[in-house]
């Protein structure tokens, strides 16, 4: 099974696929759909309930989520490596948190980055 399977059963068609076939259980990763799901407003509580009951078998934080989240479509995009990398050079620059850093990228341009980039540029070999 892929991610997408278990996130459109989660959120979109509530078809429980550990009770359709038991050996994909296995597949089902705990941490990454808590990751995935977090991104959501309305399902931050839901995810926060799962990550204080973690020891739970699989089975049953998967059923939770089938059962608990209402069918809507939902798209969370996750960070890209160069987003991540401007991140931490502003943090630097800045001298801030990640939060900080994060509202701060998306007031600044992408010449305003680079030129925040050179200033921790060194010289030499790559």
């Amino acid at each position: 099974m892929e991610l997408k399977d278990w996130l459109n059963s989660i959120n979109l068609n509530k078809k429980n696929l550990i009770d359709e076939d038991a050996s994909v259980e296995k597949d089902y990763s705990p941490y990454i759909i808590n990751r995935c799901l977090s991104g959501h407003f309305d399902l931050i509580l839901l995810v926060n309930e799962m990550n204080l009951y973690s020891s739970l078998p699989k089975k049953m934080q998967y059923d939770f989520y089938v059962n608990s989240v209402r069918k809507r479509k939902r798209f969370s995009p996750w960070m890209r490596k160069d987003e991540i990398d401007n991140i931490n050079v502003i943090k630097k620059y800045y001298e801030c948190s990640n939060e900080r850093a994060k509202e701060i990228i998306k007031i600044l341009n992408k010449e305003q980055v680079d030129f925040i980039k050179s200033k921790f540029e060194i010289g030499g070999k790559k």
